[in-house]
């Protein structure tokens, strides 16, 4: 019985890259290998050369067709000699999560979205910014069937989704992925990505990852990512995490340039944010570059909170800046 494997990719749109997929109808024993597209039309390729490569990193279970049927995860290469395409980020990543592999270093990413009507309005405008954070109930909270939808199609896939809540803009809402590996983190934030918007494209609803969705006294959305080495869950007085925070701290610019497009509107200081060019750290400040959770500072280990990633940040490359900068300097 012939099956179906989305091949899902990521497209070379600037400034921020957007997913694309496509359908593969498989006989019942075949196996997924490589497959191509058209290079030109998602901004990766001339018309003159247009053939890119889509190689399989990561499958799962396809939860919207059931069935045997998959979701299929590719990194894209260069046809002509199969090296990582320049749109290719997890290539990057892959050869740092080698390197630096004897330090453990584990994630979990917040992602905060914004849905949005047809339009371009948020759901639940208009109405002030206040009791939609974690809410419950009609008027405080909008877009629940989603949210629900997305939840269990993320669990059925198998992806390493461990919770979500509404925030504190109408309409807006987080999932998180992890903890696990750059990788694994990385590759199941974009499946889950990917599952979200298509879910919420049988509501006539588009999923936002703007940095700041509405200008002025609203709260942006971010992709804060928490991360953890070996030495931060064995510290002592919070040594591994505070050199850590040290280390980042001599990397400012180099990660906030690639954290996200429109970072400097969302990291202003206020809503719950640091200046983007000033770097700060402590423990349950949410209005810090990096918080150590509140239980960390009480146990003197655990992990670290870079509040800085925007909601349109590329996992790999967040993953990637962090693990070099961190276990670098150990």
């Amino acid at each position: 019985m012939p099956f179906q494997a989305e091949y899902i990719w990521i497209d070379g749109v600037k400034p921020t890259p957007t997913l694309r997929s496509k359908t593969k109808v498989m006989a019942d024993d075949e196996k997924i290998s490589v497959w191509g597209f058209d290079g030109s039309s998602t901004e990766q390729a001339g018309g003159e050369s247009s053939d890119c490569v889509l190689r399989p990193v990561f499958s799962c279970p396809d939860p919207i067709r059931g069935g045997k049927n998959i979701l299929v995860l590719c990194d894209v290469l260069q046809a002509k000699d199969d090296s990582p395409h320049p749109t290719n980020t997890r290539a990057a990543l892959a050869e740092q999560a080698k390197k630096y592999a004897d330090q453990e270093m584990i994630y979990g990413i917040e992602q905060e979205y914004t849905m949005l009507r047809l339009d371009g309005t948020p759901f639940g405008f208009p109405a002030p910014q206040g009791p939609y954070y974690c809410g419950v109930g009609a008027g405080r909270v909008v877009g629940r069937e989603i949210i629900e939808e997305h939840t269990q199609a993320c669990i059925d896939a198998g992806l390493m989704i461990s919770g979500t809540n509404a925030e504190v803009m109408p309409g807006q809402w987080e999932f998180q992925i992890g903890p696990a590996d750059a990788l694994t983190c990385s590759d199941h934030m974009y499946v889950a990505r990917w599952l979200l918007q298509r879910i919420a494209e049988d509501y006539d609803v588009v999923i936002s990852f703007a940095a700041k969705p509405m200008k002025g006294d609203w709260n942006g959305a971010g992709a804060h990512t928490n991360f953890s080495t070996k030495a931060m869950r064995n510290d002592t007085n919070l040594k591994a995490i505070t050199a850590a925070c040290e280390a980042l701290s001599k990397r400012v610019m180099e990660h906030v340039d690639h954290y996200g497009d429109d970072i400097a509107s969302r990291l202003t200081g206020k809503h719950e944010t640091a200046p983007y060019n000033k770097f700060s750290y402590g423990v349950s400040d949410r209005g810090a570059s990096v918080r150590i959770p509140w239980q960390v500072g009480r146990d003197g280990k655990g992990y670290a909170e870079d509040r800085r990633p925007n909601a349109n940040v590329d996992p790999y490359t967040v993953t990637r800046l962090i693990l070099e900068t961190v276990c670098g300097a150990a």
